[in-house]
């Protein structure tokens, strides 16, 4: 960007006063239709916006400052919000300027601060807000030698006609003429914007704020302000739609017939995505596609995808996104800029205070540090208090500074610190007797849901690191500490990630058994998914480890597992065989919770088959067991399943007691996919009983329940079954049923992700 840097006469300054003195009375001087200095002979430092000179009656020349404006940005697009928050800001009338005459754009580099402060102006202009003109300097506040007070005091009172030897000698002096000077302009013309760009500090722009109220300040920077009293309007990347807008509108101003963006919109969204939809970024990835027109758009996109620093690539020659990360990074004490290069390697893509901590090796987050960061716009915070997040770029940025040693040593620290509390969190999802204190850092299991919870997508990064072998053990021991909690929430897709990656590093590390519980617990997680055939080679895989090693428990686990996929599939013999197997095995291991689990998937083959009473059995078998270990989550499935039997045996009374039983468990422990798996069993109970207001009552619940739960398809079926419910015929005789506990439209309390079914022991 041009800007009005005049240093020494013989530059800018120099230009205006000899062309002043040409154009004095019988300087013979050249003039072009009789309003235009010639400025040919005058030494430019650089490059430089016009400056026009107005003769006055008395000899005296004045410059005209509406001049100093650059043009505006080609192919600027979107940030219509941002737009009109600073045309608000700027508003000469406006309630908003005249309790702020300042207001600073911030935000990261490349992130289009100049673009959107230059825009508004030429806006502000065009309505006439500021009839005395206006003021553009480039402050180069990252630059190696910023422009100091001073200097840019000595630019602009040039700009404003102030001859060089009339410069006074001290800031202090330069800025009570520069504020005089501006005075007078107001009072003769009216209000002048001064575009102050590029600042790093307050104390380059406060020197520049006029004392005149009509008077207005505009700063771009790339740290927050504060101390400015400025109105803050911190900038961040564009849209999906803006920055897709951008790319087609960048590369039709080189070829108004370039089609390329419009033609494949996948890829050119793919395309915005890798680009962090960052205008600098897209602005280069155009011009990269401008100067090869024969190249598909989906071809960069595999370039960029496929880079080991995709930094490397954005670059076009002249324009590079990693200098413009590294003008803010040089400028960072040496402790915040390791805290960045550390946030890089961070397993999510938001980091919490106290991953922070364990990344930095630090017993506590470095607070100051991350609001520093935040400041300059290197971090954001996240969703939410005491989390953080970076921008992609600055994230390929950060990563790409980190030394092997460093980064390892910071991985290293999470995966333990997330180890310890994801154990911790484990041992309150799982069965706990009296006996239990109240140890350990969560004092109930919905503080260690909500951990789970909030820490979901780092810990499953974390796991990803177990392709690294130093730290592939400590990763694969995460991942078995996460079973629990990703069944329960029904994160099927989720449990496989962490399992393949798991399995992978039990297999490098020559660990049957590791790689084994790695295998089935995938397997139950591609069940869940209905991915069936996935499901049986997975148990059966871990089947073949467990025994390779001796491992009677673990082989009965998988065993139960693949009883359940036959069961699926109607296999009914072969599956009630396979859990017999399976009990036998864990009574000679003593896993009674697990020989509880086998009883009550027992009972389901049992049930399809016509041996109700079986199933029945079954059922109470696993009942007393889950209460023995005293397991209530898993209590509540089988007071469903015996719902279920119950109601195939005609026992309608007594299996409405059983839902209602099961979803007082349900409710207590917020699991709503149960909940309504029982609401939906209810419904069916009270349908075989010839109430069929009741039942549609029930299954409507259910299909409410399963939305809740995330389960949209279910929450159909249920819908249909309440529709094609139909009434009783009228001779026939209505049991006694007994009514509903509660009346209401299923469990109260917000959504989570799901809860877990009942496969698995």
């Amino acid at each position: 960007m041009a800007d009005l840097l005049a240093a020494e006469p013989s530059g800018v300054a120099g230009a205006v006063a000899r062309a002043m003195e040409r154009s004095a009375p019988g300087s013979g001087a050249s003039w072009y239709g009789g309003d235009h200095a010639d400025f040919r002979g005058g030494v430019f430092l650089r490059e430089v916006i016009g400056v026009q000179v107005v003769v006055q009656e008395s000899g005296a020349a004045v410059p005209e400052a509406m001049a100093g404006l650059p043009p505006r940005p080609g192919g600027f697009t979107g940030r219509e919000r941002e737009t009109g928050d600073l045309l608000r800001a700027l508003d000469p009338d406006g309630a908003q300027s005249a309790a702020a005459p300042v207001a600073s754009v911030s935000g990261l580099g490349g992130i289009g601060k100049t673009a959107l402060a230059v825009e508004t102006a030429h806006l502000a202009r065009e309505r006439g807000w500021f009839p005395g003109g206006v003021l553009f300097i480039d402050l180069h506040g990252y630059d190696r030698e910023p422009v100091t007070a001073e200097r840019s005091l000595r630019t602009l009172l040039h700009a404003l006609g102030t001859p060089p030897e009339r410069m006074p000698a001290t800031t202090d002096e330069r800025s009570a003429l520069y504020r005089s000077t501006l005075a007078v302009r107001a009072r003769e013309r009216g209000g002048v914007l001064v575009l102050a760009d590029n600042a790093s500090s307050a104390d380059q722009v406060r020197p520049l704020v006029p004392g005149d109220s009509r008077h207005r300040v505009l700063v771009t920077s790339r740290d927050r302000l504060p101390q400015l009293g400025a109105r803050l309007l911190p900038l961040d990347e564009l849209g999906t739609r803006e920055a897709y807008e951008l790319l087609d509108r960048a590369l039709r101003i080189a070829d108004p017939h370039d089609g390329r963006v419009g033609d494949d919109p996948s890829a050119s969204d793919r395309l915005a995505s890798l680009c962090g939809r960052l205008p600098l970024a897209l602005q280069i990835a155009a011009a990269l596609l401008a100067a090869d027109p024969g190249k598909p758009v989906s071809e960069l996109v595999a370039e960029l995808a496929e880079a080991h620093d995709r930094l490397d690539h954005l670059d076009d020659g002249e324009r590079s996104v990693r200098a413009a990360f590294e003008l803010s990074y040089r400028r960072l004490p040496p402790e915040q800029a390791r805290l960045l290069r550390l946030l890089a390697l961070a397993p999510g893509p938001e980091v919490s205070d106290e991953v922070v901590a364990a990344l930095a090796g630090a017993g506590r987050p470095p607070v100051r540090d991350q609001h520093a960061l935040a400041r300059a716009h290197l971090v954001e915070r996240g969703h939410t208090r005491g989390w953080w997040r970076l921008h992609d770029l600055v994230r390929v940025f950060g990563a790409g500074a980190v030394a092997r040693a460093e980064g390892d040593a910071a991985r290293a620290r999470v995966l333990r610190h997330y180890l310890e509390r994801a154990r911790a969190a484990d041992a309150r999802l799982k069965p706990r007797t009296e006996d239990d204190g109240e140890t350990g850092p969560f004092r109930s299991r919905e503080e260690a849901l909500a951990w789970f919870d909030a820490e979901r997508a780092g810990l499953v990064g974390a796991v990803q690191w177990a392709t690294d072998r130093p730290l592939a053990r400590d990763a694969a021991r995460l991942a078995g500490a996460l079973g629990e909690y990703f069944e329960w929430r029904r994160f099927f897709d989720d449990t496989v990630t962490v399992c393949r990656a798991a399995s992978a590093a039990a297999r490098r590390e020559g660990d049957k058994a590791d790689e084994a519980a790695a295998w089935n617990r995938m397997g139950t997680a591609l069940r869940g998914a209905s991915r069936l055939k996935e499901a049986w080679e997975a148990h059966q895989r871990a089947g073949d480890l467990y025994h390779a090693v001796g491992h009677d428990n673990g082989e009965a686990m998988a065993m139960a597992n693949l009883g359940t996929i036959l069961s699926d599939v109607g296999r009914i013999d072969e599956a009630v065989e396979a859990f017999h197997t399976a009990l036998g095995l864990f009574r000679r291991t003593g896993d009674r919770h697990s020989e509880a689990g086998v009883w009550n998937n027992l009972a389901i083959p049992l049930r399809k088959s016509g041996r109700v009473d079986e199933a029945l059995d079954a059922l109470r078998a696993a009942l007393d067991l889950y209460r023995e270990t005293g397991d209530r989550p898993r209590e509540g499935r089988a007071w469903h399943n015996y719902a279920v039997a119950l109601n195939a045996r005609g026992r309608t009374a007594e299996a409405v007691t059983a839902c209602l039983d099961a979803l007082d468990i349900c409710e207590e422990f917020e699991d709503w996919h149960g909940a309504a798996r029982t609401l939906y069993a209810l419904g069916l109970v009270h349908e075989t009983a010839g109430d069929a207001e009741r039942a549609r009552t029930r299954l409507t619940q259910a299909a409410d329940a399963y939305e809740r739960a995330g389960s949209p398809e279910e929450a159909e079926r249920a819908r249909r079954a309440a529709r094609l419910t139909a009434p009783a015929p009228t001779d026939r005789p209505t049991p006694a049923v007994p009514l509903a506990r509660t009346a209401g439209s299923g469990p109260p309390g917000p959504r989570p992700p799901g809860a877990p079914g009942n496969a698995g022991p």
